[in-house]
């Protein structure tokens, strides 16, 4: 079992910046592939970043690349994201996911079993 908690959450105004923490616990967190995901009121689950067990890989949605940067800490057992020049279009609640296994992380939300509670990012025009 793994306990994930969100923190980092906020408004914000467009072109700010934000870092998102993700708190773990619970079964060997270095061993999990990690994703950030969002949704945005009357919209579907969205992959924003993902990242390998190591740390060496990461990928991005299209909408946040060069924006959004993922990475984890495995010694402290948590995940980021840092997120600069924010855009309204950022606006969601925001929600870590882990996976059961170290493989590739996938833009499937259905490929990960642990969920945090989410935490809510609102950027002002």
């Amino acid at each position: 079992q793994v306990q994930l908690v969100e923190s980092g959450g906020g408004l914000v105004q467009a072109g700010g910046s934000l870092r998102l923490s993700c708190a773990a616990s619970g079964r060997a967190f270095s061993n999990s592939a990690m994703a950030w995901f969002r949704q945005a009121p009357g919209e579907e689950r969205e992959f924003v970043a993902g990242i390998s067990w190591s740390g060496a890989f990461t990928y991005y949605a299209d909408s946040v690349k060069g924006r959004f940067t993922i990475f984890r800490d495995n010694a402290k057992n948590t995940v980021y994201l840092q997120m600069n020049s924010l855009k309204p279009e950022d606006t969601a609640a925001y929600y870590c996911a882990a996976s059961s296994g170290s493989g590739t992380p996938s833009k499937n939300d259905r490929a990960y079993t642990y969920w945090g509670q989410g935490t809510q990012v609102t950027v002002s025009s």
